[in-house]
């Protein structure tokens, strides 16, 4: 008899740490939800951010020279951040100090670093080229998080990513799949692959950062990367290759430090907190889709079907893995 009273209890005990576990799990599965149509818009505004960047790089050449743009805009993003960033950074100094070195690698390969391997490679490889292996980038986010917190994947997010890769090649093959044929793979092309890579593990990183504001999170980071960037530009000047910027040099730092260094990388670093690397890696595929737009509208350049069924798949595609996402959370019964 007092076998079986233990048993019962034991049994009720055991449902009840279930319906409990079943019940937080509920919670934050809601939670996320909430928090997904504030990640969208984040990193929607990101992607405009970043796809301003390629106008505005166009409009700098013959203003200013490339490794001296880098530099001068992560000057501009530090005297920007120093007055608001210096009371959380001062609060959080204890917490960031064990992860510096982390966080200051992150800084240097996932900021200063990749830029510079996209100005090499642009010099070796086509622009066709650069937009392929860009568009591989939600690939290697899965990847990477996959093996670093062994992330599940689904059908659905890989159909989603398949689908948002195919617009992106679709505007860099310019509607004609038969320029894939033509291609020509050289060593631009793996150059671009390994700063794709670079930004791919930076984006998965962002998902451990420390548990301090974002505001001094990036601080150390846009820190880490004016202090990497310093070295390029030397060389660069030592070669005889630097171009003090003119009036609209200087115009388009602000504009690149304001926007896509300084705006766009806060709004990623909060949106990778609400929704996780994997499913906020996908917007990416949005920047090269904004920036033909951007150059329809800025550079005056002509607009294709092709753009307008690019951006169908990306926007597809990201909703096939949004919902591909909230099915791999979703809690368990039982």
């Amino acid at each position: 008899m007092i076998h079986r009273v233990f048993a019962l209890q034991y049994a009720s005990t055991n449902q009840g740490s279930k319906l409990e576990s079943t019940s937080v799990a509920v919670e934050a599965a809601t939670l996320r939800s909430r928090r997904a149509p504030l990640a969208w818009l984040l990193l929607t505004i990101t992607s405009l951010c970043w796809s301003a960047n390629t106008v505005f790089a166009k409009l700098a050449v013959g203003e200013v020279s490339p490794m001296t743009l880098v530099a001068l805009r992560w000057v501009l993003v530090v005297v920007a951040l120093a007055p608001f960033a210096r009371k959380p950074l001062t609060e959080d100094w204890a917490t960031l100090r064990p992860h510096l070195a982390r966080i200051a690698a992150m800084g240097a390969f996932g900021y200063t670093l990749f830029n510079v391997l996209f100005y090499i490679a642009a010099h070796h490889t086509t622009a066709v080229n650069l937009g392929i292996t860009q568009a591989v980038m939600p690939i290697f986010i899965f990847l990477i998080a996959f093996v670093r917190f062994r992330t599940p994947v689904t059908p659905l997010q890989m159909l989603g990513v398949l689908a948002a890769v195919t617009g992106v090649m679709l505007v860099a093959a310019q509607g004609d799949w038969q320029r894939f044929v033509t291609i020509e793979f050289n060593g631009g092309d793996l150059i671009t692959i390994g700063a794709t890579m670079l930004y791919a593990a930076y984006t998965v990183a962002l998902r451990s950062r420390p548990a301090v504001a974002p505001l001094s999170f990036f601080a150390v980071l846009a820190g880490a990367a004016l202090v990497t960037s310093v070295p390029f530009a030397a060389y660069e000047w030592l070669a005889g290759d630097t171009i003090w910027p003119t009036r609209t040099g200087w115009g388009l730092i602000v504009a690149i430090a304001l926007f896509p260094s300084l705006l766009g990388q806060l709004l990623f670093i909060r949106a990778v907190e609400l929704i996780g690397p994997g499913r906020a890696g996908l917007f990416t595929n949005l920047t090269p889709v904004f920036a033909a737009a951007l150059a329809v509208m800025v550079l005056g350049e002509s607009f294709h079907w092709y753009h307008g069924a690019a951006l169908t798949l990306v926007f597809l595609g990201i909703w096939a893995s949004e919902r591909g996402g909230r099915a791999s959370h979703a809690p368990v019964a039982g």
